[in-house]
């Protein structure tokens, strides 16, 4: 991949694909080709191949897919799961198609089973039952995974799986039901200090760990992984040739909550409604394949937060709360 290569961002109005567009163009490259979906739906496959013959795009980043918290994959399962099943069969067939030099698809740590060894590692996929909160939005994003290494294994591609831990950053969505956790206690605990509010009520028991990269962490191990020449399985029998991207540390989402507290500045009393789901006890990533092949996080948790937190502010009149 080179400066001049054609590049396809998808999902460039969400965190992920934005930070990915925001670094390629700081680094330099120049047919960078994004997307409107108001003109073209990749949940449509005729919509899909006329894309790509028109735009002819070498290298694809398929970042664009339907994403939320507990609460919105809880209310939406349907969505989730054919809305995320299909942009992943129509961007990956039709880049086979149309001869695209490389893709990279990004999964989701949910992928893993409820229960799991800890950190958890790319061999751990399909060990166990999946948590039953985001089941739907966890079995396309397998399904994704899996047509690339299909596609790879019949057809010669070169189509690469990664698999995020949990992601936070500009460009989140801060939608009070919708959001993910650092954005949803971001707007929550914000929103307590504007009212000046005496206490804020959160979600669950506050013990659940979680692990958490800065979208522009992410942005740069995509790149890294991207412009390998070849992804180096780690495993013979091919069961692991998806690549974990987190920082390997987790926090418990009470501890998350305290720091946020102090990022806002707000005064009043956290307390937690036990009755609320919790998800996942804990969700580390064995990130040891990643940190073997040279790439590592550059952006610690409370600066991230920090930042995070500013572009809120900056833009809170505008951002989607969707």
């Amino acid at each position: 991949m080179n400066k001049s290569s054609v590049i396809l961002v998808t999902g460039t109005t969400g965190m992920v694909g934005g930070a990915i567009y925001r670094l390629l163009r700081e680094q330099g490259y120049q047919n960078l080709v994004v997307v409107d979906r108001k003109q073209t739906d990749f949940r449509q496959q005729e919509q899909t191949q006329a894309f790509f013959e028109k735009t002819k795009p070498e290298y694809v980043f398929l970042s664009a897919a339907k994403v939320g918290g507990i609460h919105a994959n809880n209310t939406y399962p349907a969505e989730f799961i054919y809305d995320n099943l299909m942009i992943a069969a129509n961007v990956i067939h039709t880049a086979y198609q149309t001869r695209v030099k490389r893709l990279l698809f990004f999964g989701s740590s949910c992928i893993y089973p409820k229960y799991v060894e800890d950190p958890i590692k790319e061999e751990a996929l399909l060990s166990g039952a999946l948590e039953a909160t985001n089941r739907p939005y966890a079995l396309a994003k397998i399904a994704g995974l899996n047509l690339c290494e299909s596609y790879n294994r019949q057809y010669g591609t070169d189509f690469r799986n990664v698999m995020p831990t949990n992601v936070y950053g500009p460009g989140d969505n801060y939608h009070p039901q919708n959001s993910h956790v650092i954005a949803g206690l971001l707007i929550k605990i914000h929103k307590a200090k504007q009212q000046q509010a005496a206490q804020v009520v959160l979600w669950g028991s506050g013990k659940p760990r979680r692990e958490f990269i800065y979208s522009e962490d992410l942005a740069r191990a995509a790149l890294f992984i991207m412009q390998l020449s070849s992804v180096p399985h780690q495993t013979r029998d091919r069961t692991a040739e998806h690549i974990n991207i987190g920082c390997g540390k987790d926090i418990s989402i009470r501890e998350l909550a305290e720091l946020i507290k102090q990022v806002v500045g707000y005064a009043g009393e956290i307390t937690w409604d036990s009755s609320m789901p919790d998800g996942v006890p804990r969700k580390r990533l064995d990130v040891s394949r990643l940190e073997q092949l040279g790439w590592h996080p550059q952006v610690g948790l409370r600066d991230g937060i920090m930042r995070a937190y500013q572009w809120f502010v900056a833009h809170a009149k505008t951002i989607r709360q969707k």
